[in-house]
């Protein structure tokens, strides 16, 4: 199994711990691909139009400008760094024993910055989306797409590869056709009729993602096996879980009710 998770928007700043060590990160072979994106976004960051280019508003300048020295800034775990709804949800920081030790095979996080993370890698807090593109590396969902597929290509081939991803990071790397991927999408449903959600959502992958974390016996190894840990939760976390598509390529679909 092997989990696919967006970072968040929403980062707690440590307060304390050394720098991030780009060597020392999972998949130290992107350590030159990082540098280029950490010395670009570096410099950027450091420029009046620097919130534009990120594509943030002037209400954010203050963590564009924190970009500025990440290399000295205070880093920590990232499962402690990110914090918004999806990662709040998994619960990945407080995992212990067996879990932990599973979130560290099977989870990884795709971010603009650093590329792919584990939950355990330590970075500083920051602000950047794949959705950027930087002077000196373009459109950071290609530039990765460059670069991810020789560290999780061959982790990916024979498994069932469980895509809680956004459409822009799931830009930055698709697993090849030895994997069995399966997007993860949430739907409301009312009045028989069905409505895609994104707060709940992220809300929604992040329970997915503690859930087959946590829960005893093996891990899914093929979508079938996924969709049963998921229908686990049927009448506490959703109301329903559909599994479509054929082949290597399916959708688990957790569907909520009112």
């Amino acid at each position: 199994m092997l989990v696919l998770l967006p970072p968040s928007e929403g980062k707690t700043a440590p307060t304390r711990g050394r720098p991030v060590d780009l060597g020392r990160l999972a998949a130290p072979a992107l350590a030159p691909a990082r540098e280029r994106v950490l010395d670009a976004l570096r410099a950027v960051s450091a420029t009046p139009d620097g919130p534009s280019v990120l594509g943030v508003g002037p209400s954010l300048a203050a963590e564009v400008e924190r970009n500025t020295a990440l290399r000295t800034a205070h880093a920590a775990p990232a499962a402690r760094v990110y914090t918004g709804v999806l990662h709040t949800a998994a619960g990945l920081a407080g995992l212990t024993g067996p879990a932990r030790a599973r979130a560290g095979r099977s989870v990884r996080i795709l971010s603009g910055l650093w590329g792919v993370l584990t939950p355990t890698d330590r970075i500083p807090a920051y602000r950047l989306s794949m959705g950027a593109a930087l002077p000196g590396t373009g459109p950071l969902a290609s530039y990765w797409r460059e670069h991810l597929p020789a560290v999780l290509d061959e982790q990916a081939d024979g498994d069932v590869v469980v895509d809680c991803r956004s459409a822009t990071y799931a830009a930055a790397w698709r697993p090849g056709a030895a994997a069995q991927h399966v997007a993860v999408q949430v739907v409301r449903e009312s009045g028989g009729r069905r409505q895609v959600v994104s707060h709940n959502a992220k809300h929604a992958r992040g329970v997915l993602t503690r859930h087959l974390l946590v829960r005893p016996g093996r891990p899914p190894r093929t979508a079938d096996q996924l969709a049963h840990a998921a229908e686990e939760l049927v009448g506490t976390a959703w109301g329903a879980v559909e599994l479509t598509g054929t082949g290597r390529r399916r959708t688990l679909t957790l569907v909520e009710r009112d």
